[in-house]
């Protein structure tokens, strides 16, 4: 029988400054980081998937994409995506799609580190 994958089992974002991209992540999403991180990255504490802010891997140039994540679609579940999107609203993150109604709750998407479209469902 062929070998197959199960999932992901870890996503990071790739960016320029990773202390930026880790204090977004802590200050308007809630993350918290885990024990471990490698020295170009950090590491949260997510379940059921590992979740990372990183150094760009080799051969990767942020400044010559338009958007970085550019069709990738990362979602994000939460328990209350209304009070998630009225918290960064007043923290003037920008919002890129309003609270709609989705087969998996109410979802939003919002600007995260260095334009990278995120989605947040739940609740």
């Amino acid at each position: 029988m062929p070998v197959s994958l199960d999932g992901p089992d870890f996503v990071a974002l790739q960016v320029r400054d990773v202390d930026a991209a880790a204090a977004f992540c802590e200050r308007h999403l809630g993350l918290r980081r885990a024990a471990v991180s490698p020295p170009h990255a950090v590491v949260f504490d997510t379940e059921p998937t590992p979740f990372a802010i990183r150094e760009p891997l080799p051969g990767v140039d942020l400044d010559e994409t338009a958007r970085p994540g550019l069709g990738v679609a990362l979602w994000f579940r939460t328990s209350d995506a209304h009070q998630l999107h009225d918290q960064l609203v007043a923290a003037g993150i920008k919002i890129l799609a309003p609270v709609t109604d989705s087969p998996f709750g109410p979802m939003f998407s919002f600007e995260g580190p260095e334009g990278y479209a995120l989605t947040a469902h739940g609740g």
